[in-house]
């Protein structure tokens, strides 16, 4: 019994004698404080390899500029309150206490210290977060705290982080093989920071065998870049292609199949994207609970609130105007200026935000330079949903069938006992309609404002031209076609000139081919 009783004491002694060991002394905490710089960082480093909770504490004080040293020690002082950093007591503070100064490297010290102590946490995003800081500030002296990381880390994936990390570090290895192997490492970390530390280290590396690992390595990465800059370019142009073709697809009804020039569509999108807004409030103000599924219940709302006033447009105006397009052009455009000044009295001149519900926050990882939205690839998704829908209600549904009689030929339909009237409403109600979800998908991605379809109209009007006046699978080409040729134009020439060169391009195209790419077929396709 009395063996056993010792045998715990024993142990209880030396586990206290090693967390002694651990913990931060009065010195080191006056090291970290007052000096040098250099000596300063050297105790930085040290502390943060054999760390603790005083040890952490300290450093953020440090960093929060509430650290102040008097009589040989270094005292945190929070409220006007001293407190003892190696035990956490509360202490006076004298009125001859100095304030600690941080110069910026030093500042840049202590956060990677912070970062670096964060690699012993228990959450891992903190501690990847942790290892891709010390991967874009490598330092011989953070070895030791890298290698105790990397003996504990579980994680795969934060492991391979932390082992590129120390290859960052052994880049200025005084060991040739070690620079070759770290150049070697980091070639399969294809990202900009990684490039550029190879690109620094290439410009005064001496040994003619590491230069060459170390352009090999910088050849590999530029090109995994290159292909990620290009499959981001091409998602972003069918990102664009995407946002047309919903502000396009009201167009391919109101212009292309009823032959009516509606200079009031963009602003038949801004009253979607506003209804979208009064849609967000009302959840924010009645149910916040249920706040993430706002946009579920502003599809609908946008849809309905365009529609109607659509309908109004047709019934009111556009009706007496057929077949007389100047001066459907000028009505419609008068219209626009009235409904933004509509807007502007209601919800004033400024720019309103419109939140992305947390489903559409973040993006996926396709590549290490390489990042889809969510709010992006949804919106991809909602347009060709939209698509299918009025490709579906065009070809399969009795109003589409009517709609088609009318617009091919309007007195055949009207003998045939087809109310072309309501029929021309219904129409363009739709078209409306979809412009209205064009301005709920708008809202996800920019600001909303008086002048939002100010922006749009002109594409939009370009993309049916081009695609074939009446042809839903023309405005789909047409659409896509010319934001994915937008986005690469303006990587390689800027977005002035790429607006230029398409429009040369639309011209052009137009004055070889008028019909579009897809003419119409029949009679009356003269």
């Amino acid at each position: 019994m009395h063996s056993s009783f010792f045998s715990r004491l024993i142990a209880c002694l030396l586990l206290c004698a090693a967390v002694q060991a651990h913990a931060l002394t009065a010195e080191q905490a006056l090291a970290m404080a007052a000096g040098e710089t250099d000596d300063r960082v050297a105790a930085v480093q040290q502390a943060v390899v054999e760390p603790s909770e005083r040890t952490a504490a300290f450093l953020q004080a440090l960093a929060d500029d509430a650290v102040k040293v008097a009589d040989g020690k270094a005292l945190i002082v929070r409220d006007d309150k001293g407190i003892d950093p190696v035990t956490g007591a509360e202490v006076p503070v004298p009125p001859d206490a100095e304030d600690i100064i941080n110069n910026n490297r030093m500042r840049g010290e202590i956060d990677t210290a912070l970062a670096g102590l964060a690699l012993f946490g228990k959450d891992e995003t903190k501690r990847m977060a942790a290892a891709k800081a010390l991967t874009k500030e490598p330092d011989a002296g953070r070895l030791p705290l890298l290698d105790k990381a990397l003996a504990q880390e579980t994680n795969d994936k934060i492991k391979t982080q932390l082992e590129l990390a120390r290859a960052a570090t052994l880049l200025d290895s005084d060991d040739a093989a070690q620079r070759i192997a770290a150049a070697q490492a980091l070639s399969l970390s294809a990202t900009p920071d990684t490039r550029l530390l190879l690109n620094e280290r290439v410009t005064v590396e001496e040994d003619a065998k590491v230069k060459a690992a170390l352009q090999a390595a910088l050849r590999a990465i530029d090109g995994q870049l290159a292909w990620g800059e290009r499959l981001g370019a091409a998602f972003s142009g069918i990102s664009l292609g995407s946002i047309l073709l919903l502000v396009a697809l009201g167009l391919a009804i109101t212009y292309g199949l009823m032959g009516v020039i509606n200079m009031a569509h963009g602003e038949l999108m801004m009253i979607g994207a506003y209804a979208t807004y009064v849609m967000q409030g009302v959840f924010q103000r009645y149910f916040p609970g249920a706040f993430d599924w706002y946009l579920v219940a502003a599809v609908p709302a946008a849809f309905m609130a365009s529609a109607l006033m659509g309908a109004v447009l047709e019934r009111g105006v556009i009706r007496f105007l057929y077949g007389r397009p100047l001066e459907t052009l000028l009505a419609t455009w008068g219209i626009s200026l009235m409904l933004q000044q509509l807007v502007r009295s209601v919800f004033g001149a400024q720019n309103v935000g419109v939140e992305n519900p947390a489903w559409m926050s973040g993006g996926v990882q396709l590549m290490d330079n390489l990042q889809l939205p969510w709010n992006r690839v949804i919106i991809v998704a909602f347009a060709l949903a939209v698509l299918a829908g009025v490709a579906f209600l065009i070809s399969k549904t009795r109003l589409g069938l009517f709609v088609r009689g009318v617009t091919q030929n309007r007195p055949i339909a009207s003998c045939m006992g087809v109310n072309t009237a309501r029929v021309d409403t219904y129409a363009f109600a739709l078209g409306s309609g979809i412009a209205g979800l064009a301005g709920c998908a708008l809202s996800q991605v920019g600001n909303v404002g008086p002048d939002l379809g100010q922006s749009y109209i002109v594409d939009a009007f370009l993309v049916v031209v081009l695609g074939g006046v009446g042809q839903l699978a023309g405005t789909v080409y047409a659409a896509l076609g010319l934001g994915v040729l937008n986005k690469f134009l303006e990587g390689w020439a800027g977005a002035v000139l790429a607006k230029i060169a398409v429009l040369v391009f639309i011209i052009i195209f137009i004055q070889k081919r008028p019909q579009g790419i897809f003419a119409v077929k029949g009679r009356t396709a003269d």
